[in-house]
């Protein structure tokens, strides 16, 4: 996967905005404010962090120690800083970033969930 295919995939979701907070080399994707995915774009092959439940977090990291790894200054326990290097096929990828997006919906308040549902 490369940025293109993974920066459409995270604009095509519903409340998305992209932004470049900590510099021009770290690319953030934001459900209603609230970030999903890093990306380093001057990382090859490229990397992505991506929120993940704890227990699955444990799981993705022993099952694929060289690709998903605890995420790079973020806290290790809920973010995975996963490495596209072809080892996981897209479609995992894919899956990973809608968990992401996911659990960071779900942590929205009823609010902002319903003004993203009304978007």
């Amino acid at each position: 996967m490369d940025i293109d295919v993974l920066r459409d995939y995270c604009l095509a979701k519903n409340g998305i905005t992209e932004e470049l907070p900590f510099g021009p080399d770290t690319l953030v994707f934001k459900v209603m404010g609230k970030m999903f995915a890093l990306v380093g774009l001057d990382e090859v092959p490229l990397r992505v962090n991506l929120k993940c439940n704890p227990e699955k977090a444990v799981q993705l990291r022993e099952e694929y120690p060289e690709t998903i790894l605890p995420g790079y200054h973020m806290n290790k326990q809920h973010w995975n800083t996963v490495v596209l290097n072809g080892t996981i096929n897209s479609s995992m990828s894919f899956e990973l970033i809608d968990h992401s997006y996911t659990l960071v919906v779900s942590s929205l308040t009823k609010k902002l969930q319903q003004e993203l549902n009304n978007l």
